[in-house]
């Protein structure tokens, strides 16, 4: 079969067989296609769309073009969370441990930093010497003594998947529900789960900005990992202001500590993960319904299992053991620390939310090349959910920059984002849908 004729059936609204999404799937990986064949198809796709089938055949195709990750004779369900991405989503740190503290096996290959948003690796790389590469057999012998380990992505895992991406990602066709659909599930059924839980950002600070974008991306996520033999659970959350209250790498890990030893818990962030985490618990067998799971996991946290689960990986990885009694010694701090005052009386109205993302962006804690080497220093703190009744004056955030003229403009930027009315908005749920 031609590349050609391929791309012309999908381009004519045609159903692509499954032997020919499984020759596109070997061009990707031995370069018989080439990268404008390769974009040809994915805006074929991203116009014309795919059946539930094709998504299937497409997700298991690239699947297979790598290492499929093996777990047999593991004593627990192996189980992993996903994000479609927000800013301050730090909730992957306390939930891997978690579910770990609770029964569960959570082989968790994470991301970096991708647009406005913020990534996994980027927040555990603030640790001194945490080791995010190690070893395929390391990974492994981790996940299978401690029940958690979370590692950066590997290139021999859906390598497909990866030259997919990054040739749609300069096409202008990322925003297609079915390759999102494939391009995540192929990743995670490459590491071998038995349960999936999905976190379907919705909001101002969300990839998908509508409801109905991300009710249909929940749908497709759930749906075709059906197909392909996963069991998940997709919750559909806000993302119209920040989760948790800190952004930036370092202090998000910061934040992660606080959560997990009980110094504090934000509400909202707090939420979230619990219900995440207690998905995973259900698609394992390890607790009968929501009310048995959410006990294990509090309890989980109030005895101090799940900060040991974290402790017990970071130092497996090459990090400090004594992380949470000394994090200032080695987490990254910015020399410059300035409270970004309220311009006037008021609540806290609305969030431009990305925009706060990018703000961390510009500061240099995100990446505006593959190549950047990002400053994991800087971010905010303390900064005030929607609904915050303030003072003029008073503090809505606390700003940590490396210099002073790098703060006054990331200050600028943080104003222009935040709007205070006189009276608080409606309040909104933080889990809006669990399908």
């Amino acid at each position: 079969m031609l590349p050609q004729e391929i791309i012309r059936t999908k381009r004519d609204g045609g159903v692509l067989s499954e032997a020919q999404i499984q020759q596109f799937v070997r061009g990707l990986v031995d370069h018989s296609w080439s990268e404008g064949q390769v974009a040809a198809l994915g805006m074929a796709v991203f116009l014309r769309g795919m059946g539930r089938a094709e998504i299937v055949a497409l997700t298991r195709a690239m699947m297979h073009s790598g290492r499929v990750l093996q777990w047999p004779d593991m004593p627990g369900p192996v189980l992993d969370k996903h994000s479609s991405g927000g800013v301050g989503d730090k909730v992957s740190l306390m939930l891997a441990p978690m579910v770990a503290a609770c029964g569960g096996y959570v082989p968790m290959i994470a991301g970096r930093g991708l647009g406005h948003t913020g990534g996994t690796v980027d927040k555990l790389e603030a640790i001194a010497g945490y080791q995010t590469a190690p070893e395929a057999s390391r990974f492994d012998a981790l996940v299978r003594q401690l029940g958690c380990a979370i590692i950066g992505q590997t290139a021999d895992l859906a390598p497909a998947d990866k030259r997919f991406y990054a040739t749609r990602d300069v096409a202008a066709c990322v925003e297609s529900v079915p390759l999102i659909t494939a391009s995540i599930l192929s990743k995670k059924l490459a590491a071998g789960l038995q349960g999936l839980a999905m976190d379907v950002k919705v909001g101002n600070g969300a990839f998908a900005s509508t409801p109905e974008f991300a009710r249909e991306l929940a749908h497709s996520i759930v749906d075709v990992a059906a197909g392909a033999g996963l069991p998940t659970r997709a919750l559909i959350t806000d993302m119209n202001q920040v989760l948790g209250d800190t952004v930036g790498n370092a202090l998000e890990l910061q934040e992660a500590l606080d959560y997990l030893s009980g110094k504090r818990r934000e509400a909202r962030l707090h939420e979230v993960t619990m219900a995440l985490a207690a998905e995973m618990l259900l698609l394992g067998g390890l607790a009968a319904d929501k009310a048995q799971a959410h006990a294990r996991l509090q309890q989980a946290l109030d005895s101090g299992a799940a900060a040991e689960k974290f402790a017990q990986m970071v130092s497996a990885l090459g990090g400090p053991a004594d992380l949470f009694d000394r994090p200032e010694a080695y987490l990254p701090a910015a020399p410059v620390v300035r409270a970004i005052a309220a311009p006037r009386s008021g609540f806290v109205s609305a969030v431009r939310t990305r925009d706060i993302g990018v703000l961390i962006v510009q500061m240099g804690g995100g990446r505006r090349l593959p190549t950047d080497q990002l400053d994991l220093a800087v971010g905010l703190t303390q900064v005030l959910p929607l609904g915050s009744a303030v003072r003029q004056g008073e503090p809505l955030a606390l700003l940590h920059a490396r210099t002073p003229a790098q703060a006054d403009e990331a200050q600028a930027s943080f104003l222009a984002a935040y709007e205070l009315g006189d009276a608080p908005p409606a309040a909104a749920p933080v889990v809006l849908e669990i399908l």
